[in-house]
């Protein structure tokens, strides 16, 4: 039987009694939205403002070599009750739920990071992005790149710049695939490339398995995380802290101490670190100087 691509939603699941749905309740007020639960554009993007300063872009899992899950229960105790946050398959998967229940027709996507990546270099597509449909207008979502996400949905249109309550961004179109630019500075900075070939839940945890387990996934080299609010964005990179300001400066902190790093975690970045034996060797590893 065909399917028309409104009707397959990549990463919907069938309600039934034995199969875990959205808690929306739970998950507006993590994030602090109290707007209507209509499928428009207005409502996207007030989610896509609000979701990262409230549920952090985190490593601490892979990092302390605990098990990412993607599955839905898993990922609503994890990011919507446990106080945790997540990457990108774990945000973004979680947002398509989220969406999905609000009555948007949503398709994952994969995309290769280029952002600090070395010319020439082509790496996996180990990026999740999704694909949008608000009243037959196709947009980008996306609530887990780290210190560049989007906080708002951006129009599947190239050569556009679309402004955000952060930074600019625009879509380039090169070689049939898509290229996520950010205005930093006054210079266009390219962050992933992608195409609209849909992506499904088997992908992602592949993906996922990969960027946990191979000795040069950077998210097993030390601490990373990153938050906004309205006027900045916080990003950690092992101990290094750093605050960008919307128009601004970037200030950056060097954290001595694992103390100073499980505070920064904890308050700056609104982490409820996990109990678990090995954190705080991986904080005094992240300030030990390197030889």
């Amino acid at each position: 039987m065909n399917t028309s691509p409104a009707e397959a939603t990549t990463l919907a699941v069938p309600a039934s009694a034995d199969v875990p749905t959205i808690n929306l309740d739970a998950y507006f007020e993590r994030i602090g939205y109290a707007g209507d639960r209509m499928p428009t554009l207005d409502t996207l993007a007030a989610i896509l403002f609000l979701h990262p300063q409230v549920i952090p872009f985190e490593n601490v899992n892979p990092l302390l070599r605990l098990p990412v899950r993607l599955d839905l229960e898993s990922l609503q105790q994890k990011l919507v009750y446990g106080g945790r946050g997540g990457y990108c398959f774990e945000q973004n998967t979680l947002l398509s739920h989220v969406l999905q229940a609000v009555g948007f027709s949503v398709k994952g996507l994969a995309a290769r990071v280029v952002w600090n990546v070395a010319e020439g270099v082509v790496n996996p597509r180990t990026h999740m992005l999704l694909l949008v449909d608000v009243a037959g207008e196709p947009y980008i979502a996306d609530v887990g790149f780290g210190g560049m996400t989007l906080t708002a949905p951006l129009r599947l249109e190239p050569d556009v710049e679309q402004p955000t309550p952060h930074e600019p961004f625009r879509l380039r179109l090169e070689n049939d695939e898509y290229v996520l630019q950010a205005n930093i500075r006054d210079e266009w900075k390219s962050l992933y490339r992608f195409t609209l070939q849909e992506q499904l839940l088997p992908d992602y945890e592949l993906a996922s398995w990969y960027l946990c387990s191979h000795p040069s996934s950077h998210f097993l080299k030390g601490f990373i995380a990153a938050r906004t609010t309205p006027d900045r964005r916080y990003a950690l990179r092992g101990n290094e802290l750093a605050v960008h300001s919307v128009g601004g400066d970037t200030e950056r902190t060097v954290i001595a101490d694992a103390d100073t790093l499980r505070q920064t975690l904890t308050d700056t970045f609104r982490i409820r670190l996990p109990d678990d034996p090995t954190l705080d060797d991986s904080l005094q590893q992240a300030v030990r100087p390197t030889m």
